[in-house]
């Protein structure tokens, strides 16, 4: 085992392993070491641990100490420079007319030396662009052109997913990516789909390639010739991620069914014709096949079915509204039938009639008032109790027969003949 710790130079860059010399270095703290091009200025991605010797790359370089202010403002004053220098050989490439885009300017820790990056189709003749430079900064200048990845790890960005590059956030390495990937993975083929932002297959196609493979042997191929539940048939759709399929039957003119792909049994893998000696097997033996779950999920099945709870609060709940308007109905029947059952005070000898005070109507009805509901009827030769003004409510007036005409009291009744179909009904109070 070989005490290491693991350091980048730039942010999403690949961590280089340095012995730390008996030094404990935190995680995110900057260090000077020594590298094949000189000492370098790096962050620590992780602090002291120890790994495999076959890990390691030999010979292990030093760290050289931790970095100070000094080394902080050195660092921040090449940045400085950078862009300087990024807009000075921008002019003198337009200048010399050549057809390469710069994309980024890395000064070394000691200003000794600086790189230029830059992208294009094909090659360039940049020899008189470096006399240029070399004139002007007095240092050793290298021009390295790169691809349109690494120029998209670079710069950074957002990809189609909302978040940022990988290959600038957390990607070490470049992972081979092709467009076998997205066949395996039925995705679309259009290049606008499953490319990135630098014009390349999306390194996330990578990311989930094992699982499919893995799920590619499980599951037939399409138009495979398979026995299911219901009959034979060819499959016509495979979902890898549900490890289901699509089989259309032979003997029935149906929409495909679905099936498990634990469900059926594979008589020809892949395009083909239907085997000449084949014999399907009885409807007995196929229903064997038939996926049946397990004793819970069947209960819960049956008692969690939505259709069935949907039936049950409902017919639950109209019980409940058929007995309570039943019952509404029975008090009212029965609060109309005790009305109907108490003495009216029309029903009275016609001799009472001018004790109650009331005047003759317009058609000869004297008006009476309604006898409270729960008071005794009167018996013969006792008064009336006269009731109270102020505690007397109003009831609803009931239907009331109409008093017969009589001589004396208001005179004989004048009717208009009304049709049969127009007359109306007495009211109480006329």
């Amino acid at each position: 085992m070989t005490e290491i710790i693991a350091v980048r130079f730039k942010a999403g860059g690949k961590q280089y392993y340095f012995d730390p010399q008996g030094l404990t270095v935190p995680q995110g703290a900057g260090v000077i070491v020594e590298t094949g091009k000189g000492v370098e200025y790096g962050i620590c991605s992780r602090s002291n641990a120890m790994v495999r010797d076959d890990v390691v790359v030999q010979p292990l370089r030093p760290v050289v100490r931790l970095a100070t202010q000094k080394d902080e403002k050195q660092i921040q004053d090449n940045h400085r420079k950078e862009k300087e220098a990024m807009k000075i050989c921008q002019q003198l490439v337009e200048r010399h007319g050549l057809d390469m885009k710069l994309v980024e300017v890395e000064y070394s820790f000691d200003g000794s030396k600086i790189i230029f990056f830059f992208t294009s189709e094909g090659r360039v003749d940049f020899r008189a662009l470096v006399k240029d430079l070399a004139s002007i900064f007095r240092s050793r200048i290298e021009l390295r052109q790169i691809g349109v990845r690494d120029e998209a790890r670079m710069l950074g960005g957002l990809g189609i997913c909302g978040k940022p590059f990988c290959c600038h956030q957390f990607l070490d390495e470049f992972q081979p990516v092709s467009i076998k990937m997205a066949k395996t993975q039925n995705l679309s083929l259009n290049p606008t789909k499953i490319s990135g932002t630098c014009g390349r297959l999306m390194c996330c196609l990578k990311y989930e390639q094992e699982a499919y493979e893995d799920a590619v042997k499980r599951c037939p191929k399409q138009e495979s010739f398979v026995e299911c539940p219901d009959g034979v048939g060819n499959v016509t759709a495979v979902n890898l991620l549900r490890e289901q399929v699509k089989v259309r039957l032979e003997d029935s003119t149906e929409q495909p069914k679905t099936y498990r792909t634990t469900e059926i049994r594979v008589v020809r893998s892949g395009k083909g014709k239907r085997p000449e000696d084949y014999v399907a097997p009885p409807k007995e033996e196929l229903e064997k096949l038939r996926y049946i779950p397990p004793e819970e999920e069947r209960s819960m099945g049956s008692t969690a079915s939505l259709a069935a709870l949907l039936e049950q609060y409902m017919g639950a709940y109209g019980d409940g509204e058929e007995k309570k308007s039943s019952s509404r109905n029975r008090r009212r029947r029965g609060g109309g039938a005790k009305k109907e059952a108490q003495p009216q005070p029309d029903k009275q000898p016609k001799a009472k009639a001018p004790q109650q005070g009331g005047g003759a109507s317009k058609r000869g009805g004297a008006k009476q008032p309604q006898a409270q509901k729960g008071t005794q009827p009167p018996r013969q030769g006792q008064k009336q109790p006269q009731p109270k003004p102020q505690q007397q409510a109003k009831p609803k007036p009931a239907p009331q027969q109409q008093p017969q005409n009589q001589a004396g009291e208001g005179g004989e009744k004048r009717r208009r003949s009304r049709p049969h179909h127009r007359r109306k009904k007495p009211q109480n109070n006329e």
